[in-house]
């Protein structure tokens, strides 16, 4: 009866439910990373832009905070947009060009993308940038002389000198101005006590120019504060930071702050900042706008997560499942055609004999190939089961009858039990014992339980007993037993079985050899092994009958007479027995000049 195998344990359903699985899971994984991987590359794309528009805005600011007017920018446009790999383009506040650097002609884009105004400016990240929206680097009346920047650079040298008699470790910068200023080696203002104690208010004080500069900057806060009717009662005082740019007035700004009036310190503040910018716009240049880069409104944009697109990414994972999933079956489909027919085969009864083709010569076909010559195999064990069953009931039949034949006629009578019939009834029975006796030991061999007994034994000693047992017979059959031994090996194994072995194969030989013949028993050393021969002069053995001298029941001679061979499990009980001892057995004949048998067995060293 054909099992019906359940659905989802079939093969060809798993193949398919895996590979549906790994695409699935193959299409996420790339998904997932498509995206991340985009996503990632755009987070950077970006920061780099704006990281880049940072750099060319602050270049530009820079150029502008320190030059009066844009001319000879052109250098400065060229290797900024070179850097950055970015078109920069500026113009005034009427898109009058003033500086390029793509090709004379090529269009503007639609929008600017920044204004560059050094006093109104929030992209320089130095220190002591964003404060004022004033980009430090626009000192204008402030620039110090040379001899007064040698002059305070003494003086820093001499402050980072007791700076350093403090434990403390400085370095000197010089601020756009060209005021020097002491920082701590990583950069941060030093200690305010410590700067007293060295002397700092040599360092702080304005120079001739500063003042200059910073009388003119009051004069124009104090009016602004007196149009917002803004009076302490005091000369408003302004004062330089300690990177030498001039700010609002702390006292001033202090003094609204202790009396609480928030507006009056953010007014004084907006005075001073806006009286900064009228000082210090005739020496920077005017604002110009910045374009960056070529927008085209014709060009689409790079990374487009549109309905359309994510139709299309849907659309190609279905065709990686459809495409999987097709190749899958027709895998599998092929893999599991030859398996259904090896199910068929092994299914039939034993009498079919079935053979499945090998249409492939990968591991299924090599199962096949496997499957067919196990069917042959036991092809080849049920003929020989058969043959057993038949030569068995043909050598027990054969005694049996005789015996029956003799006892009825004795009893009806015809003959008298005479010795001669009590004799040849006797050795009938003896002939049922031999086979019966053969048979039990060829069952124990091949159930593995024949016991063995060993113990050590002298190669010589056992040829020689074998020899004696069989005198008789040979001097009866006139031929000669002879042995011979080299070096006296010495073997570990049952004398018994040993003895019934060598035996067996002088019987074959005695009945195999004519007159005047002679079997020759020898035993020598070879390495590590004890090689035993039976040599005969008789009739030999022809070559193609060689290769079922072991097989159980098999003779030479097909009419099975006993004038020629005995029960046919002589040689079947040799092998076994050599091989229940570790050694083997072979046979060598040359036919019309006899044959020989030849035993090896493991050696074991003289006791």
């Amino acid at each position: 009866m054909k099992r019906r195998i359940p659905l989802r344990k079939r093969l060809l359903v798993r193949l398919l439910i895996a590979s549906v699985l790994i695409a699935v899971c193959s299409v996420a994984a790339t998904a997932w990373l498509a995206v991340e991987t985009t996503t990632r590359a755009l987070r950077e794309e970006q920061g780099q832009d704006l990281a880049d528009d940072m750099r060319i805005l602050a270049g530009l600011s820079g150029y502008a905070a320190t030059h009066p007017e844009w001319k000879g920018v052109e250098a400065t446009v060229r290797t900024l947009a070179a850097s950055t790999g970015r078109r920069i383009a500026l113009t005034t506040a009427d898109r009058t060009l003033i500086a390029d650097s793509a090709p004379k002609g090529t269009s503007l884009p639609l929008g600017a993308a920044a204004t560059v105004d050094p006093l109104h400016t929030d992209t320089y990240t130095e220190s002591g940038a964003q404060l004022s929206g004033i980009d430090p680097r626009a000192v204008g009346p402030y620039r110090l002389t040379a001899n007064e920047r040698d002059r305070l650079e003494a003086i820093a040298a001499k402050q980072q000198t007791c700076y350093h008699r403090f434990g403390v470790e400085t370095k000197v910068e010089q601020s756009p101005s060209g005021r020097p200023v002491i920082v701590n080696s990583d950069g941060s203002p030093t200690a305010d006590y410590l700067a007293q104690d060295c002397g700092y208010g040599l360092l702080g004080e304005p120079t001739r120019t500063e003042k200059k500069a910073l009388d003119h900057l009051t004069d124009g806060a104090r009016t602004c504060l007196q149009q917002h009717d803004l009076d302490l009662g005091s000369p408003l005082h302004l004062m330089l930071d300690p990177t030498g740019k001039a700010t609002a007035s702390r006292y001033a700004i202090a003094e609204y702050a202790k009396m609480g009036d928030t507006k009056a310190m953010k007014a004084a503040q907006t005075c001073t900042d806006n009286a900064l910018r009228t000082q210090l716009a005739p020496y920077v240049a005017p604002v110009a706008e910045l374009y960056l880069g070529g927008d085209d409104p014709t060009t689409p944009p790079r990374f487009d997560m549109s309905p359309a697109n994510k139709a299309k990414i849907v659309g190609a994972a279905g065709l990686v499942l459809a495409v999987t999933v097709a190749v899958t079956a027709v895998v599998a489909t092929r893999l599991v055609r030859p398996l259904r027919a090896l199910t068929e085969a092994a299914q039939q009864p034993p009498d079919m004999h079935v053979r499945v083709p090998v249409t492939t010569r990968d591991e299924t076909g090599i199962l096949a190939e496997a499957f067919n010559d196990l069917t042959e195999r036991r092809e080849r064990i049920e003929a020989q089961r058969k043959a057993m069953v038949s030569d068995i009931a043909h050598e027990l039949r054969s005694p049996l009858t005789n015996i029956r034949g003799w006892l009825e006629v004795t009893r009806d009578g015809v003959v008298d039990p005479d010795p001669a019939l009590l004799a040849s009834l006797h050795e009938e029975a003896l002939v049922l014992q031999r086979v019966i006796d053969d048979l039990q030991d060829l069952a124990a061999a091949d159930a593995g339980t024949l016991r063995l007994h060993r113990e050590p034994v002298r190669a010589d000693e056992l040829l020689d007993q074998v020899a004696a047992a069989h005198r008789v017979a040979a001097a009866a059959a006139g031929v000669a037993v002879h042995t011979k031994t080299e070096d006296g090996p010495w073997l570990d194994a049952d004398p018994v079985r040993m003895r019934q072995a060598l035996g067996n194969l002088v019987s074959n030989a005695l009945r195999h050899t004519p007159v005047d013949g002679t079997v020759t028993l020898t035993a020598r050393r070879d390495g590590d092994e004890v090689v035993f021969t039976v040599t005969d002069t008789g009739t030999g053995i022809a070559p193609e009958d060689l290769p079922h001298v072991f097989d159980r029941f098999w003779r030479a001679e097909k009419s099975r007479s006993r004038r020629t061979g005995g029960s046919g499990l002589g040689l079947p009980i040799v092998r076994h027995l050599i091989a229940a001892h570790g050694g083997t057995v072979d046979a060598t004949s040359d036919p019309g000049a006899g044959a020989e048998f030849t035993l090896r067995l493991p050696r074991t060293p003289t006791p």
